[in-house]
């Protein structure tokens, strides 16, 4: 029987991820992942993509408090709860647009600045906040946090490994799993086994499947060092192209949450 070999949570969506033994579940996900983001002037989300320093700042979550860190700069703290005096800011999240979120203050927008070398605002997730899901496999009540567009990630340990078989017949090194930035990490079941789950259960919470995930440039980004090379795209292209769009590349599955309240836990069965 496949179980949970790992969970994460990233506050910040792009900035680095923290491992946890459990996380509760709401509407918009795990409690706790990208209820942050970093923010242009124009409200526009920045990401590794552009800004591949942004692994380097690592995130810690207390009980009412997140904290950044980078080497060399020490670090920010900025409260988790929503703050109904804060101000509001209009941002958008790809085709997500006008979205209401909280801009986390003066100091954490000038602490990322200066660390990512571009100004940047720091928002959260309050109140206000409303976002659907709007791909193809939503239901009505499906929604998320900054996440890119799903509320989870699934992947597999088998799958790593394989592919990790492959960049070493490549002569390449293997890759670890924070390359992938999944929510959800699986063991015991074949290679690329979650692309064909449509309906899984983890623990007492209920998914369902919202379709592969296309892979981009931040999985060739060192998450220790910010460095980029050609893996592993280049080898995912060898195996894992989309039948319907074979610009790109797919490695791990969107899940969407059924069950809207839970407590997913390291450990936990998952049955298909």
């Amino acid at each position: 029987m496949p179980h949970l070999a790992a969970l994460y949570v990233y506050p910040v969506k792009s900035l680095g991820g923290v491992p946890v033994q459990s996380a509760t579940v709401d509407a918009l996900g795990l409690v706790g992942d990208r209820r942050f983001m970093v923010v242009d002037d124009a409200g526009r989300f920045l990401t590794q993509r552009t800004l591949p320093r942004m692994a380097l700042i690592r995130t810690a979550l207390t009980s009412d408090s997140l904290q950044l860190t980078q080497e060399g700069r020490g670090s920010v703290t900025v409260p988790l709860a929503p703050d109904p005096a804060a101000s509001l800011r209009t941002v958008s999240v790809w085709k997500s647009e006008g979205l209401q979120a909280e801009d986390a203050g003066d100091a954490a927008a000038a602490w990322l600045s200066d660390g990512l070398a571009t100004r940047c605002r720091l928002v959260r997730i309050g109140s206000q906040f409303r976002r659907p899901v709007l791909k193809a496999a939503a239901r009505a009540g499906d929604t998320v946090s900054f996440a890119d567009a799903y509320p989870f990630l699934i992947l597999s340990e088998a799958s790593l490994a394989d592919l990790n078989d492959r960049l070493a017949g490549r002569g390449e090194e293997p890759l670890p799993m924070n390359r992938f930035r999944p929510n959800l990490v699986v063991t015991g079941c074949a290679p690329c086994a979650e692309d064909t789950w449509p309906r899984l259960q983890i623990g007492a919470v209920t998914f369902r499947a919202g379709g592969p995930c296309a892979r981009c440039v931040v999985t060739t980004t060192d998450q220790a060092t910010a460095e980029r090379g050609k893996e592993p795209l280049r080898t995912l292209a060898t195996y894992r192209r989309d039948a319907e769009d074979p610009t790109e590349v797919n490695f791990g599955q969107n899940l969407i949450h059924e069950t809207k309240a839970g407590v997913l836990r390291v450990g936990d069965e998952v049955r298909v």
